[in-house]
């Protein structure tokens, strides 16, 4: 069943029962209203009437005055009601009849004693009826006269007079809840139709969701809880956008990586398997040999190094790799890197600088360490040429700081963003000039940092260079470790 039905019938049931509850509770009302107001008219008479028969009783008989009462009756036909009036000693004196009426003894003890009683239909009791006919709703009132019973008034009015009331009032009753009832199914109708609307929109919206669309907005006024439905779906399509371009971005940068792995390794395999023929058909000048094997032997180095940076980013990035940690001087190990250096900054043009005190403690994995620096400077010579390349370092509170500064080619907002990721490249023109450049150095930097507990942050302007700057922080003062 749609959800639309189900509102409505949801609505209609809420209303009918309401309608009923309030019907049945009105209708009970309402009827007890008019048998009360009946009964209090009807008493009203009575003690009007005692006051008058009070004043025309014989004294000296001690009897109520029968042509007096004659007068009363026909006073009283024209409220129509009609009475009915017994002596002491329980007999009917009034209006005259040939049987001998009396009230039953349980209730004219009751009398006695001062208590009213009220009859609400004498049919339905038959010793209280006086007409075969007529069912009346009436009230036994004992008159008294200093202490003393002198008589007993029964006043009645037809039922049917007390029932019309109640009947009109019931026809009220049933129109008003009618319109209620009409108005309310319109109301549930328009409110139904209303919630099933801002569903379907958000169905439909979800549906494009499922087919990749992304670029899905629902508008909402923050007023209930289906805005804030409306509120989370928009941030979940912001949420899922922003990753499906981070992974087609992914995607993008893995088949720019396969293309140059493909075309770092085609060059390598096919310059050794040019030497290897060479060799193999005596191609090759005697002289020439000794070169050639350096060649393959330098291009085999190469592939390794290749093969080695994605086992080696692999391992770094699922926790494979264990670190021995260590507090030692950095300032020997940052002379070696400059040492080992050198030669590729020469063949760049570039000159290398270290700024640091002799005695700079370190808490970190010495070979990662200098795993981690030798990335960082070979990704400055990478992008730098005819330049300076400043390696900076120096103690902060609970830590070291160590800055790669170099005057190369500098990055953009989107490069810095995308800067860490894998096989992400700044300048991706380099790879077709055979530099080598995999993507994954400064992936593996940003993993063994985090590993380390550090932080890593680069500061940048195209074409003015760039600033990596890595803390390393002392025993017990390590940030949160990547997972």
């Amino acid at each position: 069943m749609k959800l639309f039905y189900q509102l409505m019938l949801g609505f209609l049931l809420i209303i009918f029962s309401s309608l009923t509850i309030i019907g049945y509770s009105s209708t009970n009302y309402y009827t007890e209203q008019a048998y009360i107001q009946s009964y209090d008219r009807l008493e009203g008479y009575a003690d009007s009437l005692e006051q008058l028969v009070l004043s025309q009783k014989n004294p000296a008989e001690d009897e109520l005055d029968a042509a007096f009462l004659d007068k009363l009756q026909i006073v009283m036909q024209g409220e129509d009601t009609t009475l009915r009036i017994f002596n002491r000693d329980n007999h009917l004196v009034y209006p005259h009849s040939p049987m001998q009426w009396k009230l039953p003894k349980d209730y004219f003890n009751k009398l006695k004693k001062g208590k009213t009683i009220r009859i609400k239909n004498d049919h339905q009791n038959a010793q209280l009826a006086f007409s075969d006919h007529e069912a009346y709703t009436s009230v036994l009132v004992p008159w008294f006269d200093k202490g003393k019973l002198i008589g007993v008034i029964w006043i009645g009015s037809r039922v049917q007079n007390v029932e019309e009331v109640i009947i009109h009032e019931r026809r009220n009753l049933l129109t008003a809840l009618l319109i209620t009832a009409i108005i309310a199914i319109v109301l549930s109708f328009i409110i139904s139709y209303f919630i099933s609307l801002r569903l379907r929109r958000l169905s439909q919206a979800t549906k494009k969701i499922a087919q990749g669309n992304f670029n899905v907005h629902l508008s909402n006024h923050d007023i209930d809880e289906l805005d804030d439905l409306a509120q989370d779906f928009n941030s979940m399509a912001y949420s899922l956008k922003r990753a499906n371009d981070e992974v087609q971005a992914q995607e993008k940068r893995r088949d720019e990586f396969m293309a140059d792995v493909s075309h770092e390794m085609r060059t390598p395999l096919t310059t050794i398997n040019g030497l290897i023929e060479g060799l193999k058909y005596n191609a090759i000048p005697a002289d020439s040999v000794p070169q050639s094997l350096d060649l393959m032997q330098s291009e085999t180095k190469r592939l390794i190094r290749l093969v080695n940076e994605n086992l080696d980013y692999e391992k770094i990035r699922n926790n494979q790799i264990k670190l021995y940690k260590t507090e030692f001087n950095a300032y020997p190990t940052l002379r070696n890197l400059l040492t080992q250096m050198n030669q590729k900054a020469k063949d760049k043009h570039d000159k290398l600088k270290l700024v640091s005190p002799k005695k700079l403690p370190i808490y970190a994995d010495k070979d990662r360490f200098t795993q981690i620096l030798v990335n960082l400077v070979q990704n400055a010579l990478q992008f730098t040429e005819n330049g300076k390349i400043i390696i900076s370092a120096k103690r902060i509170e609970h830590g070291t700081q160590i800055e790669v500064q170099d005057t190369g080619i500098g990055m953009d907002e989107k490069q810095k963003k995308y800067i860490f990721e894998r096989f992400y490249k700044a300048d991706p023109s380099r790879a077709k000039l055979g530099s080598g450049e995999s993507g994954l150095g400064l992936s593996i930097v940003m993993s063994l940092i985090k590993q380390h507990g550090g932080e890593i942050a680069v500061e940048s302007t195209l074409g003015e260079g760039a600033t990596f700057i890595v803390t390393l922080y002392d025993k017990g003062y390590e940030k949160n470790k990547e997972k």
